[in-house]
């Protein structure tokens, strides 16, 4: 029998496309709270993993200089630019690290001699997006730095003569992964997630 081979395929009908696009928007839908909720945990992660860097620095910085160095929480206008609208807050995720308060002079720059004598800032940006912060002494009540000596411990009282930060809880606005940063009195520094079991290494242990 001559002519070409008869061929079976076909494209999409109507109703096969319909149906495609009911099983997809179905498994859209089932996705998306994950995905969420991983997008949430991310900032709360970055926020915290910003925050512990800076906690670092100032530590190290102290070391290395062997003075008293500060970590300074601050609050901005923007969260995605350092000026000087800052104001010390135990309630932000954006920070200065400098040798003398920066309130007012966060955009001031780097500089042994001249005062805030800043070493290095961050502001919280779209990583801090929809991020809470409360930062708290020993005590439980607010507070918005921490000063590291030259042997790397903390000074209490800090500058200004008040309570050093002892941890900084972080929690997404709308749920989500909720850690902790702690700064023990001997000058160290961790992050832990406060849902998890008592007997994970990831778990908040009480301050020293």
């Amino acid at each position: 029998m001559s002519g070409k081979p008869r061929s079976d395929s076909h494209g999409f009908t109507l109703v096969e496309l319909v149906v495609t696009m009911a099983i997809l928007v179905l498994i859209a839908f089932a996705v998306m709270p994950s995905v969420a909720d991983w997008i949430r945990s991310t900032r709360v992660r970055n926020a915290a993993e910003a925050v512990q860097n800076g906690l670092q620095k100032a530590r190290t910085e102290a070391l290395r200089q062997n003075k008293n160095v500060t970590f300074w929480l601050v609050s901005l206008a923007d969260d995605r630019v350092i000026d000087n609208s800052c104001a010390l807050s135990g309630a932000a995720a954006s920070w200065v690290v400098s040798l003398a308060t920066p309130q007012g002079s966060c955009a001031s720059a780097p500089s042994e001699t001249v005062a805030p004598m800043i070493i290095e800032t961050h502001a919280a940006g779209d990583g801090g997006h929809n991020v809470t912060v409360v930062s708290v002494d020993a005590g439980g009540n607010s507070a918005s730095s921490v000063t590291f000596n030259g042997f790397g411990q903390v000074i209490s009282p800090g500058t200004g003569g008040t309570a050093p930060v002892a941890a900084i809880d972080l929690t997404s606005t709308a749920g989500g992964r909720r850690l902790r940063i702690q700064v023990s009195s001997g000058g160290g520094v961790r992050s832990c997630d406060r849902d998890v079991a008592a007997n994970d290494p990831r778990t908040c242990v009480a301050a020293n």
